[in-house]
């Protein structure tokens, strides 16, 4: 028997289903203001400067992706941002391999594993990039910490894309202070052709930063304030969040608070966006450890999202009235055994829309596959629990650069 349930509340078929090629225009749209189209590749060939970079969700036939690379993947220094999210049952394991390659068993099969996730993406008919290189493993300092690296392999915490605009994420993990450098020759590329690059406020991560009391904490005593507060190892000294904590549904984009988000770097994103007619809503769980709302609250679908049970959405109302179905993913699958270093099992949810009819699951996850074709939805089964123990799925492996599609409103 599956463990999930639909709730549907009167999107048609039609709306779910609707996707095409698109010019990129704006035009009058009635009681919504303008609505943006993409252009695809034959209508722009003889326009100057015309962005290569266009998504404004999760879901739209997708045409050009990053997917990060595991080379070079380092454990992150176990400072106190890093150790106030790590479970206590993983310390030793950080106090041990901190700053150190992970384990070579885990990077070669997690090798494997997204090398053919790349080739499955071309062969259908997705157009792959990945970051450069990078010595993950070097020691660097700057007037307010030293740290190694981490890696490229989670774009998703790097960088968002919204329109023809990418946006670098400032981050909130030192190890990760000079992760941007992998993606600059991209940006760079898609720069050059058009496309629009903001680099939001760097923090300096001083000490400032860190909530110095928050680690002494009893652990259960930072869960609970987690949940009822929205307590976490950051102050508001300075903006910070990863990309991986907004979820894009068109005009609306949903955020949370988590360990690496703070209230400065939404309100900075608020502003910034607001000025080009986004709505950002910050949304809550009773979460005991947020990191990275995909695991948690993944839209893959015109009013369509998978809700995690365990951490159920304090504003969820909002998303009933709106008329959206709200599908509850059965429990993951993964086996207790199989280390999750930086993630929980929940990444059985992080899945990546293809078009609105297919999705990139994991091959073991076959509840979840089930859950998706009763969805009418096929899915592509590949496996990757082994970049799972580095901290992420496919959404996390990936970034979207171009999806043909159209800016709407779906609240």
């Amino acid at each position: 028997m599956l463990h999930w349930r639909i709730f549907k509340f009167g999107f048609s078929e039609s709306k779910l289903l609707k996707f095409g090629l698109v010019q990129l225009q704006q035009f009058a749209s009635s009681g919504s203001g303008r609505v943006v189209r993409c252009m695809s590749a034959s209508e722009k060939s003889h326009q100057a400067l015309q962005s290569p970079v266009c998504s404004y969700n999760e879901w739209d036939p997708l045409e050009e992706v990053i997917v990060g690379r595991v080379e070079g993947a380092t454990v992150p220094h176990f400072s106190l941002e890093v150790k106030s999210y790590i479970y206590e049952s993983d310390w030793p394991f950080f106090s041990r391999f901190s700053g150190k390659p992970f384990p070579e068993e885990y990077v070669k099969k997690a090798k494997e594993q997204v090398e053919e996730f790349c080739n499955i993406l071309e062969q259908e008919g997705i157009k792959v990039r990945r970051p450069d290189l990078m010595d993950f493993a070097e020691v660097y300092k700057t007037p307010h910490f030293q740290s190694s690296g981490m890696y490229a392999a989670m774009p998703r915490d790097v960088l968002l894309v919204v329109g023809d605009e990418i946006i670098e994420a400032p981050m909130a993990w030192r190890s990760r202070f000079f992760e941007y450098c992998s993606y600059r020759s991209l940006i760079k590329e898609y720069f050059k052709q058009g496309a629009k690059w903001t680099t939001a406020p760097k923090p300096t991560m001083s000490d400032d930063l860190y909530d110095q009391e928050y680690l002494s904490l009893p652990s259960d005593d930072r869960r609970k304030l987690a949940m009822t507060e929205g307590k976490s190892i950051l102050t508001e000294f300075e903006p910070c969040f990863d990309a991986a904590d907004f979820m894009r549904a068109g005009r609306d984009i949903f955020v949370q608070r988590s360990q690496v988000t703070n209230d400065f770097g939404i309100e900075w994103m608020r502003r910034h966006l607001g000025e080009r007619g986004y709505r950002v809503h910050k949304l809550s769980f009773d979460d005991p450890n947020p990191l990275h709302i995909d695991a948690t609250f993944n839209v893959i679908g015109p009013g369509l999202v998978l809700y995690n049970r365990e951490r159920p959405c304090h504003q969820v109302e909002m998303f009933h009235k709106a008329g959206w179905t709200i599908v509850e993913p059965p429990a993951p699958l993964m086996s207790d055994s199989h280390s999750m270093w930086l993630s929980s099992k929940w990444l059985s949810m992080n899945v990546l829309m293809l078009d609105p009819k297919r999705v990139v699951v994991e091959k073991d996850e076959t509840t979840t596959q089930k859950m998706f074709e009763n969805l009418g939805i096929k899915c592509i089964p590949i496996s990757f629990k082994f970049c799972n123990s580095l901290g992420g799925g496919f959404h996390c492996w990936t970034m979207d650069i171009r999806r043909r599609g159209v800016l709407e409103s779906y609240l």
